[in-house]
């Protein structure tokens, strides 16, 4: 089980690291863009000129780092979840068809079950105080 939590650690922030560092350092040429006037092409340009993309950025850089690290693998789940669910929305609703969101999303998943008694308090049905 070591092994495999192991692989899906690396195979889940490895591509958090890779594109969020590109978005710095440009070291990777960018795909085309969406067409002009689609929802996807809004939707990104929204994302681009705000700076919300930055900050998206930022937090897949420290969650990619702390799921890769080993050490607070839990802090980096609970923060590229969230963004990988959302790669899956934007492909799903915008572009019309799954891509990398699937994988990211299942190796999230995944990673929740082998940290899932970190998770425990939040699936309780009764809260637990203290």
């Amino acid at each position: 089980m070591f092994w495999i939590a192991l692989v899906a650690r690396v195979l889940l922030a490895l591509p958090f690291l890779v594109f969020s560092l590109n978005y710095f350092l440009h070291f990777i040429p960018n795909p085309p863009p969406p067409p002009e006037g689609s929802a996807a092409a809004v939707f990104t340009g929204a994302l681009y000129t705000s700076g919300y993309l930055t900050a998206v950025k930022v937090l897949e850089l420290t969650g990619g780092l702390l799921v890769l690290s080993g050490r607070l693998v839990p802090l980096g789940l609970v923060i590229l979840s969230p963004i990988a669910l959302n790669i899956l929305f934007f492909e799903v609703f915008m572009v019309g068809q799954a891509g990398p969101g699937v994988p990211l999303v299942v190796l999230c998943a995944a990673l929740i079950w082998v940290y899932r008694s970190h998770f425990r308090a939040l699936f309780a049905v009764t809260p637990q105080i203290g």
